[in-house]
């Protein structure tokens, strides 16, 4: 068997490639702290061609890490709708707010990780590509390419298998060119080392890499099974007021901060509109009068497929109600704008029955 490429064999390959086949991307140009922060997080778990929009926005809006950290938490989630995964976008104001109370973005890897949802990886992206310091980022791309040219059979989600590919990345890095063998092995997994079609003919690490001539390049990393979804049932009701509908916004958690029409997640033989006509009781103080269903939507979580049914309500309002906890406030919305963060899940519950137009004036039922 052929031995291990060297780490110093291995930049050696990579940096010049990098020079040669980098995406020209916005953070690229001015690799900032601040901008290496915002996309780091905006592309975890989303392509980077649907991440910059939205980077070129927050930009504009906030052009400064100072700005950033100064705007409200609903403005962000606002400018966030669409991107999914909404803790990030809590957390990536937490860590801009403690960031600018210690005078900056630091360059150390160790005082990036205390800040507000930054672990190793995007402490070690921000001070090897903003900063220049040599230290390792492994993201899913770098799992991948590692995984390959070794061929290592340790899964790479388990706390061993993190620490060998760790320790191996930082062994590719060299003091000079800590941002290019960072983004380096990004860019090889994301263009070239790809999950199910690698193109291994133009890999800077074909003559390398130890799954090339074994034939089981795709074999690598060794993941385990991933689970499959499950299956969930929901009922929502769209409420109408003078062209908005009656929306509650939800706590922290999945899709925390965000607004939806009233509803509820029921059981696989429950009765939907008896479910929903609870839920408004419970959720929003109201007795309901379900109409008509107007749809169904599907949405898929992570691990989660949901499946809602959508119907026109109407309602009387109750007296004096607090709520259930369920939302932390409730509001009369037009689903097209009134400045406030729509989940993707909500917009397609919106559009099954759009909502448009309109002014009202009333107090929305209290929720605790």
């Amino acid at each position: 068997m052929s031995p291990v490429a060297s780490g110093e064999a291995l930049r050696e390959r990579l940096v010049p490639w990098y020079r040669a086949n980098a995406r020209d991307l916005p953070w690229r140009r001015d690799p900032s702290p601040y901008h290496i922060l915002l996309s780091e997080l905006m592309c975890q778990q989303t392509r980077i061609d649907t991440a910059v929009p939205y980077f070129n926005r927050f930009t504009v809006r906030w052009p400064t890490i100072e700005a950033f950290a100064a705007a409200s938490p609903d403005d962000v989630l606002t400018m966030w709708a669409g991107l999914g995964y909404y803790r990030r976008a809590r957390l990536l104001h937490a860590a801009a707010v403690a960031a600018v109370a210690r005078g900056g973005l630091p360059a150390d890897p160790d005082a990036l990780a205390e800040l507000p949802g930054i672990g190793a990886y995007t402490a070690g992206a921000i001070a090897s590509i903003a900063f220049g310091v040599p230290a390792a980022a492994v993201d899913g791309n770098v799992e991948r390419v590692i995984s390959r040219v070794d061929r290592l059979d340790a899964d790479p989600r388990s706390k061993g298998g993190k620490q060998v590919l760790r320790v191996r990345a930082q062994a590719i890095h060299a003091p000079g060119v800590a941002s290019e063998v960072t983004q380096g092995l990004m860019e090889l997994g994301a263009t070239v080392c790809t999950p199910r079609a690698p193109r291994c003919e133009v890999c800077p690490w074909a003559d390398v890499c130890l799954a090339r001539p074994a034939g089981d390049v795709t074999a690598y990393p060794r993941l385990p099974a991933r689970k499959a979804a499950v299956a969930v049932r929901a009922v929502a009701g769209i409420l109408r007021r003078d062209g908005r509908v009656l929306c509650g916004r939800r706590p922290e958690g999945l899709l925390g901060g965000l607004w939806e029409p009233v509803g509820a997640e029921i059981g696989p033989e429950e009765d939907a509109q008896a479910a929903l006509r609870q839920a408004f009781a419970a959720r929003a103080g109201m007795m309901a009068h379900v109409g008509p269903l107007r749809g169904q939507i599907v949405h898929v979580f992570t691990h989660r497929r949901l499946t809602v049914e959508v119907y026109e309500v109407s309602a009387e309002e109750a007296v004096g109600f607090v709520g259930d906890g369920t939302y932390t406030e409730l509001a009369w919305l037009a689903a097209d704008g009134d400045g406030v963060g729509w989940s993707k899940l909500a917009q397609k519950i919106l559009a099954v029955a759009p909502v448009t137009g309109g002014h009202v004036g009333d107090t929305p039922p209290a929720a605790g």
